[in-house]
Parts: C-alpha cells; structure tokens; sequence
C-alpha cells in the first residue's frame, strides 16, 4: 500500500473527500516553494502534486506556464525537485506526494535512475502527462514494479470506447480533467462533471479526483461533492506569482481544503 493508498483509505474511514493542491517546484525561488510545499499539511492539503519545471509543457496553461519559466530560470531541475521532495520528507513522512509534469527530463535521466531516486526522496506516484497508455512499458510498468503509482487523466473527451484503455494500468486514483483545454482555461461545473464522474466510476473502484477550472473554496466544495476530491493548482500558483507572504498563500490553501472536505 502506497500513502495515496493508504491516505484515501483515511480518508474514506472518516467520510471525508480529498483536497489535493499543485504547486510548482521552484517558484519563484527554492527557498519560498520549499517553505509552502512544507506548510501544505498544516494547511489541510491531503496529497501534494509537486510540478516539474519544463520548457515545453502541453496541458498547462499560461499561469502554470509562466510559473515553470520562473522555476527554470531560477536554475530549477529535476534533481533539485527530487531533492526538495527529499527535505519535506525530513518531517512528514505520510503525506504523499505525486510528482506531475512530462516525460522528457525523466527520459533524459535515465527511468531506472529516475525511480530509484524518486523512490529514496519520497515520492509516491507520477502524472506524466504526454504518455499514453499505448506508451506504458515506457515508465508506467516500471513506476508500478518500483512501487510508484501512475496516475492517469481521464477527461470530457475520454469516451466509453478509450476509458477501458486509460484505466488499465492506472493506480492511486483517476485524475478526471473538468473541462477540454489547458489549465486555467475555463471553469469546472459540477453539474457537467458529476454525470462524467459516475460514469468513470462504474469502471473502476479506484478514487475520481476533478482538477482544472476549480478556484475557490465553494467551486471546491461543489466539485467535491460530486466526486472523491478537488484538485486546485493555477489559483495558487497566482497567490505565489502576486508575491504574497507564503503564510498568506497558505491561509487560501486552508480555504480551499476547507471547502473541498465540506464537500
């Protein structure tokens, strides 16, 4: 059992739905990503999505964008992300951590390299976004061998004939994209999503968490209600970019977990 696994089944025991956050690794600097990934917990933050900077992303839009320009340009790599997934460890060892980005730099590490490290820095499962199912003897299978769960994306275009593909080797929890386009885009609604959750549902005991279009506490609480969990990322990553103390960053997390676990 993983700590995603281990972290729902808490969850579950206590009828309550998962508040997961994204940030990005490195913005604007280590120093202060490292300050608000460590207090994310505190801030009733259930699972933690680390990003991982690249120069080329494809489902992200131009918040999280600019957010892993500002990583990369503050010298931000792999290795530091792993390291700064290492450091939280030092005081939290159960809060999990998924690692969410694309596959390049895990490429140019080398994947058994890549997972023994993600492993010894406590990382807990990937979201890589531009491999496919048909691509799973790539990273997914190893991941999976290694102890990792791989984390799928299902969205509003997954129909009934791809979803069985998308779910096979999915483990953790199924990341269902609210609406078609990048991040930040447009916003989710709960009732064009709950149909498109119970329908993943009937396919899979694993949990369905709703990420993209999800801003504030009461969208959280709604998107919530109608599925296992919320996932919020491009509004915080804004409360980062404005410049904000992180104390004032975590503050809105708090919210946001707050509505989401009222859901």
């Amino acid at each position: 059992m993983t700590r995603i696994d281990a972290k729902f089944a808490e969850l579950k025991a206590a009828g309550k739905k998962a508040f997961v956050s994204y940030v990005m690794a490195g913005d604007p600097d280590y120093e202060r990503s490292l300050e608000l990934v460590k207090g994310l917990p505190a801030a009733g933050v259930d699972i933690i999505e680390l990003g991982l900077p690249f120069t080329d992303p494809m489902a992200d839009g131009p918040t999280i964008q600019l957010a892993g320009q500002r990583a990369l340009d503050g010298g931000m790599t792999l290795e530091k992300t792993l390291q700064l997934a290492a450091e939280f460890r030092k005081d939290d060892n159960t809060t999990p951590i998924v690692l969410m980005g694309y596959y390049n730099p895990i490429y140019s590490r080398g994947v058994d390299k890549f997972l023994l490290d993600a492993n010894a820095a406590g990382i807990d499962g990937l979201i890589v976004v531009d491999l496919p199912p048909e691509e799973d003897d790539e990273l997914c299978i190893p991941a999976q061998k290694a102890g990792l769960n791989f984390i799928r994306l299902a969205t509003p275009t997954t129909d009934d004939k791809r979803l069985p593909t998308v779910l096979q080797n999915t483990s953790g929890f199924v990341y269902y994209v609210s609406v078609t386009g990048i991040t930040g885009s447009a916003e989710a609604q709960a009732g064009d999503v709950g149909p498109e959750v119970a329908r993943i549902k009937a396919s899979t005991d694993l949990p369905v968490i709703v990420g993209f279009g999800i801003n504030t506490p009461e969208k959280a609480q709604n998107i919530a209600s109608i599925s296992d969990g919320a996932v919020v990322g491009s509004a915080i990553v804004s409360q980062m970019a404005s410049g904000k103390p992180v104390s004032q960053v975590l503050g809105f997390v708090k919210s946001l977990a707050d509505g989401a676990h009222r859901g």
